[in-house]
């Protein structure tokens, strides 16, 4: 369905050139496709933008305020919003370079100058922002409720046991495993290190949220951002890698120090993104997730 003659399309069935032109205003004069769901668009008189395309409820929307509460820290520095909808988000392009130990250390820095800005709440999702939202392709809810002051009792009951019982459900962890992640998930407050306020999160801090822009800043993209822990930040960083991660780690703790033992705790802060990607990909993370949890247990 296009709608009424002379007015443009609306929703999913609209081409990025289309959507680029109504969420700004200004008209498209150069589209390339880097994906189904990603495009590269020009505009008159504007800069070029990023079209992404993203179809599960309230995403663009979950997005679009993470980008903003993360921007509205003064700290990290990600791409502008330039317009959403339901199906659709407009974001500044960011022209990329190479990763840089200066462009790291700055990095560092900014993200505990954003961790410093602070949430609410534990589990607070950003200002407009869904309770229901993603981290990623996978769902992720938002709701503080009775844990919104306890950080063990809130990432046991609203991150990990929620994915542990779809990776129980599915076959993907086996019931003699679960049980260790339970057990990891009671000891949570023994595990957890010192208690620390709800600090402003990126929430999907992966290296490949990570860009390296071509004028030495770091610019993060596709937040799934909340109140939450600010270890949990870093040990996203360390799960897949980051360049010049060190660097990065110096110019945080040279801004606001860890507590002791930290890296001893990033196995615990991994097993929520462990289960999201056992749950979506298989039995390889899930290995991984309870090897994790066996040794906090041990450790």
């Amino acid at each position: 369905m296009t709608g009424a003659p002379g007015r443009p399309r609306q929703g999913a069935g609209e081409s990025p050139r289309e959507v680029a032109a109504r969420l700004t205003g200004l008209p498209a004069t150069g589209v390339r496709r880097m994906s189904p769901m990603l495009a590269e668009v020009t505009l008159d008189g504007g800069p070029p933008v990023m079209v992404k395309r993203a179809d599960g409820t309230g995403a663009a929307r979950a997005e679009a305020a993470g980008l903003r509460w993360l921007a509205d820290a003064g700290a990290v520095r990600v791409p502008r919003v330039h317009g959403h909808d339901a199906h659709w988000l407009v974001i500044d392009l960011v022209p990329t370079g190479q990763p840089g130990v200066c462009a790291a250390l700055r990095f560092g820095r900014d993200l505990a100058a954003l961790h410093a800005a602070g949430a609410s709440a534990f589990g607070a999702p950003p200002p407009g922002g869904p309770e229901d939202a993603y981290i990623g392709l996978a769902p992720m809810r938002n709701a503080p409720g009775p844990s919104a002051t306890d950080w063990p009792r809130w990432y046991a009951e609203h991150r990990v046991l929620p994915y542990l019982r779809l990776a129980a459900d599915d076959g993907t962890i086996h019931p003699a495993e679960a049980r260790v992640i339970e057990q990891a998930c009671e000891r949570l407050p023994a595990l957890a290190g010192p208690a620390e306020p709800p600090a402003r999160l990126h929430g999907d801090l992966w290296n490949g949220n990570v860009l390296w822009g071509a004028d030495g800043h770091v610019r993060l993209i596709d937040p799934a951002a909340h109140g939450g822990h600010r270890e949990t930040d870093l040990a996203m960083l360390h799960l897949f890698g980051c360049p010049h991660l060190d660097a990065v780690l110096d110019g945080y703790v040279r801004t606001a120090p860890l507590a002791d033992g930290w890296r001893d705790r990033i196995g615990v802060h991994q097993l929520f993104p462990l289960l999201v990607h056992a749950v979506l990909f298989g039995r390889g993370y899930a290995e991984q997730a309870v090897a994790a949890a066996r040794a906090a247990l041990t450790g």
